[in-house]
């Protein structure tokens, strides 16, 4: 069975990438598919009554969607394995855009859309620098000059990166990634999967339910606005 990974942020076309994943593999093999997103989903829905197949949905809740994913792969890659289907798709919401939810054994997708600005992959940046592909979706609301532009700043977070470039409603320019994705080995041993990246420190007191304004307040990984470096960083 392949372990197909699609993150990117709301609105980025990751479900019409998914579509067209479908639409190429479900015509011979099962496909099962798997929804995180954080309080309502109706994708799984749509998927199973367009192509009756095998879905299931999650909901973070009170954990991040990413990190929410990780803790219940290996269990739905147990239901597709149960199911006997050749692709398990798993859409992860990604709203915070700094983890990275790609394993090992997994082909990662990063879904960006071109109408986001040209800098929004750098704002993205660790969504994208594990990825095996990036696709670029809506680029036919963009010129050429800012696609081109848009390219090059996926290149400048990672250069080796495969960029495909699609209208995914219609599927325009997608066989690369199709071909990419049929030649990609399917999972050899599920125990062994892990995390391709180690993900940022997540649990800080504001986490664990502490209302006061202030790093005073707090201990963990704390900061002051002066200081000279103004990303919050471990010790």
């Amino acid at each position: 069975m392949k372990l197909i990974i699609v993150a990117g942020p709301p609105s980025a076309g990751k479900t019409s990438v998914i579509r067209q994943i479908i639409k190429k593999f479900n015509k011979t093999d099962l496909t099962a598919y798997l929804k995180i997103d954080v309080v309502r989903a109706f994708e799984d829905e749509e998927l199973h009554e367009e192509f009756g197949i095998p879905t299931k949905k999650v909901y973070s809740g009170d954990l991040c969607p990413d990190h929410m994913g990780i803790m219940v792969l290996r269990d739905a890659i147990a239901w597709a394995d149960g199911l006997n289907a050749s692709m398990l798709i798993i859409e992860s919401a990604g709203l915070c855009l700094r983890c990275t939810p790609y394993t090992t054994q997994s082909y990662g997708i990063a879904v960006l859309p071109a109408v986001s600005g040209s800098n929004s992959p750098l704002k993205m940046a660790p969504l994208i620098a594990l990825a095996d592909s990036a696709v670029v979706t809506k680029t036919d609301l963009v010129s050429q000059a800012e696609k081109e532009v848009f390219r090059e700043c996926i290149r400048s977070v990672i250069p080796s990166i495969d960029i495909v470039e699609t209208n995914a409603v219609q599927g325009t320019g997608l066989r690369y990634l199709l071909k990419a994705i049929a030649q990609y080995p399917d999972i050899s041993n599920a125990d062994t999967i892990s995390l391709r990246g180690t993900p940022p420190l997540g649990v800080c007191t504001i986490c664990v339910g502490k209302k006061d304004i202030g790093w005073q307040h707090h201990f963990g990984v704390i900061r002051p606005l002066e200081e000279a470096d103004n990303i919050y960083r471990g010790d």
